[in-house]
């Protein structure tokens, strides 16, 4: 080279220390990194500026470029979550639901058998002639299973244990109802045969409307426990006072009196008891209770029946 040959351009000392870059009509980009439309790739290209942010370098990836969790599907990743939150949510309160009401169909199931069992030997003491005079004539049988009531009563309703351990507590439910059935036949010996199914039929229908009501009507009864105790306080002290007038001489206005308080203040205790067995009041009663539902129910039950059959019937 002369001193008199002018210096080599800039694009003549790329080419020399690069070599040649036309690929057509493009050049190859430097340090390796691909071509991308409107990026600054270096001198060269007359006219193309980088635009803002999108500058490519060696370890820099363009902000442009897709990241691995784009924005538009953080929302519902978000709200896919908040939807699991609430399957969650709404699978423990159908998984309690679900288990609410299996308690309430095993206690009503248990009922139905202590009912059924109670309403065959009360049907056998009203129809079967010899087994109601026998009955009548030897009324210290009906004292002798009385005790047998008690224990087993209180051992349901106070040992949790006993309640709540299978099968014992199936095996007490079951003396208990056949002694409690006992004495409901008993006493049901001593009216008329119509007067017991009348009370039998006003009895069912009680029942049916009381537990359709507790079901449906937004009225707590499980918040008046109070007013219930209130109640039977009144009741024992009437009907003490009744069996004292009663034993020196027969009113039969007071003895339907106090039939009908007591019908009415266990029709009470029907609903409260009814209503413990949902879940959704002030107090409930767990579902490992069952035995200690369908005891309660029952005991509603057969006390209604003997109220009403104080009304209905004529004492022999």
């Amino acid at each position: 080279m002369s001193k008199s040959d002018p210096p080599p351009s800039y694009e003549e000392s790329r080419q020399q220390s690069y070599g040649p870059q036309q690929h057509g009509t493009y050049p190859y980009p430097p340090y390796g990194f691909p071509a991308q439309p409107g990026v600054y790739t270096g001198p060269g290209q007359a006219g193309i500026h980088p635009q803002p942010g999108l500058w490519q370098g060696p370890g820099y990836p363009s902000t442009a470029m897709p990241s691995m969790m784009p924005s538009f599907i953080a929302p519902g990743i978000f709200s896919s979550n908040l939807r699991d939150a609430e399957d969650v949510s709404s699978t423990g309160v159908w998984e309690s639901m679900s288990v609410r009401h299996a308690f309430i169909r095993k206690v009503y199931l248990i009922l139905a058998a202590q009912l059924f069992i109670t309403s065959s030997i009360i049907a056998v003491f009203a129809f079967v002639e010899p087994v109601r005079l026998f009955v009548i004539q030897n009324p210290a049988l009906y004292w002798a299973s009385f005790p047998i009531y008690l224990v087993t009563y209180l051992m349901l309703v106070c040992c949790e244990g006993p309640r709540r351990r299978h099968p014992w507590n199936l095996i007490l439910l079951f003396i208990f109802t056949l002694t409690l059935s006992y004495m409901t036949g008993t006493i049901s010996s001593y009216f008329d045969t119509k007067a017991v199914f009348l009370a039998l039929g006003i009895t069912a229908i009680v029942c049916v409307i009381v537990t359709f009501f507790s079901f449906q009507t937004k009225v707590d009864f499980t918040s008046c426990t109070g007013l219930l105790c209130a109640l039977c306080v009144v009741l024992l002290v009437t009907g003490i006072i009744t069996s004292i007038v009663l034993s020196f001489q027969y009113v039969p206005w007071l003895h339907m009196l106090y039939g009908a308080c007591g019908a009415i203040v266990f029709t009470l205790f029907l609903a409260y008891h009814t209503q413990l067995l949902i879940g959704n009041r002030a107090n409930s009663i767990s579902p490992e209770e069952y035995v200690f539902g369908a005891l309660s129910l029952y005991v509603d039950i057969v006390q209604i029946f003997i109220f009403l059959l104080h009304i209905t019937g004529g004492s022999e």
